[in-house]
């Protein structure tokens, strides 16, 4: 565990140990036990404070599982199972409560694993030999650089306006002319184009990551991860449309903790609705960029998620890109839209149909087809810029104090009068 430790003699160690609170926990745990080559008698009745009170006077196992459902205060339990272990214990907990707050903390606290009850065997014996992985060899060395991780979520704000070109084309420019290791996290499951951009196959790493969190760490990673060349990697997924994924989303946080040791950079091409879900997944982002389109129903939704972002993730430094630009031709104008929002546009990218088309049949991101041209330029701006900001360390931007009703009020007086009879 990553917490302080009493130092003890760890000549008398055993390789297993269990604290359970109930017998259906600890039938389930014998038989798995028993296939692992340790002995079932290890498995004690008890669960953490059991555990606490045992391991301050005998030596702590390589392996330890505890029960936390009794438990009152279960991260003021850990840290009092972190004083009384060993340095190299792994530990696995268990409990009742499904809350990815809890399980960021009992990571953060040193927790390998963390097993909502009731699990299977088949859960609990990947949780073990998950374990056993990590006593028998280092992990995945880490990146030796001193240039800050840098995390990046592109949100379009309407379905279509063309985020996952803008983020496939990040994340591709910030290898190749950035320099950075990049990692491209596609989370539309169903749907998403992250592989698609690139001509590869997606495989299946993304879902079995959603469907089996305990398999994520370094390995799982390196073996995930599609590299479409020396300094980018892409995980994308096209989920059969039968098979809906529930997640508390421990999955994705689990997924980022990982690419910020493997890379240097992480794109998230970060579907809107995921938002709501998930708003843990901005926790550690630097910068967000809004990818948006000149229309009535795209300001409107500009004004939303920036408010929505003000509140739940006040650190990040947003960009808006206005994508697919077609001059003198837009539903409302770029001062209108400006207006309503409240704030400038960043950068706009023009639409070229036939340098769009290319990159689609070739499986290149836009801005390798387009790197020459117009429309490569702002999308190759974009990337130098949240690049050197990030590098320079956190930018805090003003925001703006006026209410989002009254955005919406400025908004709906660009809409057209009714003719009244």
């Amino acid at each position: 565990m990553n917490a302080p430790f009493h130092p003890r003699s760890a000549t008398l160690r055993d390789p297993f140990a269990a604290f359970v609170c109930d017998d259906a926990t600890a039938d389930a745990l014998r038989p798995v036990a028993i296939e692992m080559g340790w002995q079932p008698e290890k498995v004690h009745k008890g669960g953490l404070r059991n555990a606490v009170q045992t391991l301050a006077v005998s030596a702590s196992p390589h392996i330890l599982f505890v029960d936390m459902s009794e438990s009152g205060d279960p991260l003021n339990d850990i840290n009092a199972l972190a004083e009384v272990c060993e340095p190299g214990t792994v530990v696995i907990a268990s409990g009742q409560v499904n809350d990815v707050r809890l399980y960021r903390d009992l990571v953060a606290s040193g927790i390998q694993d963390y097993l909502l009850k009731p699990f299977s065997a088949d859960q609990a014996r990947e949780a073990f030999a998950h374990a056993q992985l990590t006593l028998s060899g280092p992990r995945v060395t880490e990146q030796s650089t001193d240039r800050p991780h840098m995390m990046i979520a592109v949100i379009g704000v309407r379905g279509g306006v063309g985020a996952s070109t803008i983020a496939s084309s990040l994340g591709w420019l910030l290898g190749e002319t950035e320099g950075r290791s990049t990692a491209l996290l596609d989370l539309d499951i169903h749907f998403g184009t992250g592989a698609l951009a690139f001509d590869v196959e997606p495989g299946r790493g993304l879902t079995d990551a959603i469907e089996n969190p305990s398999r994520i760490d370094g390995l799982f990673i390196e073996r995930a991860m599609v590299k479409t060349s020396d300094k980018l990697s892409v995980l994308s997924a096209e989920a059969p449309l039968n098979h809906p994924l529930i997640t508390d989303g421990s999955a994705f946080y689990q997924l980022q903790e990982e690419l910020k040791t493997a890379f240097e950079s992480t794109v998230l091409d970060l579907p809107r609705h995921m938002l709501i879900q998930h708003p843990h997944l901005l926790h550690d982002v630097q910068s967000v960029v809004l990818v948006t389109e000149l229309t009535l129903a795209a300001a409107r939704d500009t004004i939303r998620l920036l408010s929505w972002l003000k509140a739940n993730a006040p650190s990040a430094n947003v960009t808006i890109v206005a994508n697919r630009i077609l001059s003198g031709i837009s539903e409302i104008s770029r001062k209108e839209f400006e207006d309503s929002i409240e704030r400038k546009i960043d950068m706009a990218v023009p639409y070229d149909a036939r340098t769009f088309a290319q990159a689609a049949k070739l499986g290149k991101p836009l801005a390798e087809v387009a790197k020459s041209g117009k429309t490569g330029a702002p999308i190759i701006e974009l990337a130098r810029s949240i690049n050197s900001a990030v590098e320079a360390g956190p930018d805090k931007a003003g925001g703006n104090d006026k209410s989002l009703i009254g955005k919406l009020g400025d908004l709906k007086a660009l809409l057209p009068k009714r003719k009244t009879k």
